[in-house]
């Protein structure tokens, strides 16, 4: 019988982290649930329960080290050795620098980036002496490029891919077979637009394009299973933030300077006595989903191209063969037989990436080599 995965995902009770959460537990993975709501902790056990995978509750506040590493040690204890670490808790604040406190850049610092570092820490202390095991930083476009009102937000994503590379380095340089990457994310359709703290005129929104957060926990289960390299960029829209930023940074700070701050806003007026979550988990019925459902791509066509390029290449070469033997042996039987067993190669691989886990597996079940479909 195949051994469970043992998986820690932090920010596990809604968004992203829930999604994630989910598509592990597609997997039958074992989870260790680490966020600051119980309720909503409960709801992700049930949901991980029902489809046949065990999980483990563990309500704590990420920027608080000693209760991460004690969730560690429970997660070894209870479900097994951790195979996989998602770090994915976060926090923001939609607000001009001027209108910042020192407080709230602590606190969005204390949560989105040494919530990280607490995680990591915890997860090397078990896997290091093991030699094996994967961490995932789920980062963000805004990892690269900075963008206007998230000053906090941004500085801690950007503190997180430093953090990362020299992580990076240190498990090469010591020869670990430890495995790490960081999974940057484009705009989400998450319910952190209604629990966030909002001190703009308007309702705050995901910047167009949208994708639904299955999207990127599907990037999230590839890269735990898959050596993606340093960084896995997801979507159209985050690889071009990352090249942009490379060739244009300074037209990127005036292009924001005069877009940003629609793009970040709907139409409709801020709701200024609702709870947000900077200092406390908000209750309420949240899951992986936010209101942007009608406007949220449920598909990346350039992380299906990503998941699928060995099958891609293969499809090439069988190409290229069949031309080839169409072109040396024209009327003969090599020819012919050259070109069968190439077609029967490329059905193989075809059938394999479009049914990677069964027929019915996850958001890329319905893909295939032939005709990808659209989304971005």
């Amino acid at each position: 019988m195949q051994k469970r995965q043992v998986v820690v995902v932090t920010g596990a009770s809604a968004g992203l982290g829930r999604a994630i959460v989910r598509r592990f537990a597609e997997d039958g993975a074992s989870i260790g649930l680490i966020a600051r709501g119980r309720e909503r902790l409960e709801q992700a056990r049930v949901e991980v329960e029902a489809g046949g995978g065990r999980a483990l509750v563990l309500p704590l506040d990420v920027a608080d080290a000693a209760d991460v590493m004690s969730a560690a040690r429970r997660v070894e204890i209870e479900l097994g050795p951790i195979d996989v670490w998602v770090n994915c808790a976060m926090l923001t604040v939609y607000s001009p620098i001027h209108e910042m406190t020192a407080a709230e850049f602590q606190r969005v610092t204390d949560v989105t980036y040494m919530g990280y570092v607490h995680g990591t820490l915890a997860a090397l202390e078990y896997m290091r002496p093991r030699d094996r095991g994967v961490i995932i930083q789920v980062g963000s476009a805004l990892a690269h490029r900075s963008i206007p009102l998230q000053s906090a937000y941004c500085a801690a994503k950007h503190a997180i891919l430093g953090f990362h590379e020299a992580l990076l380095s240190e498990l090469i340089h010591d020869g670990s077979h430890v495995r790490t990457t960081m999974v940057q994310m484009p705009a989400l359709n998450t319910p952190q637009f209604d629990w966030v703290k909002n001190k703009l005129a308007h309702r705050t929104q995901p910047v167009p394009p949208i994708f639904q957060p299955e999207v990127g926990a599907e990037a999230v289960v590839w890269a735990a299973g898959h050596d993606v390299g340093r960084e896995l960029l997801v979507g159209w829209p985050t690889l071009k933030a990352v090249v942009g930023e490379k060739v244009v940074a300074g037209w990127l700070d005036r292009y924001l300077a005069t877009t940003a701050w629609e793009g970040q806003q709907t139409d409709e007026p801020a709701i200024t006595d609702r709870p947000y979550n900077l200092w406390d988990s908000v209750p309420g019925d949240w899951a992986a989903h936010g209101r942007f459902d009608d406007r949220a791509h449920s598909f990346s066509t350039e992380l299906w191209l990503r998941m699928n390029r060995n099958v891609l290449a293969v499809v090439g070469a069988g190409v290229a063969g069949l031309a080839l033997g169409a072109l040396t042996g024209r009327n003969g039987r090599r020819a012919t037989m050259v070109e069968s067993e190439m077609g029967r190669t490329v059905a193989r691989e075809v059938t394999s990436a479009a049914h990677p886990r069964g027929p019915a597996s996850g958001a890329l079940a319905a893909a295939s080599v032939s005709t990808p479909p659209t989304g971005v």
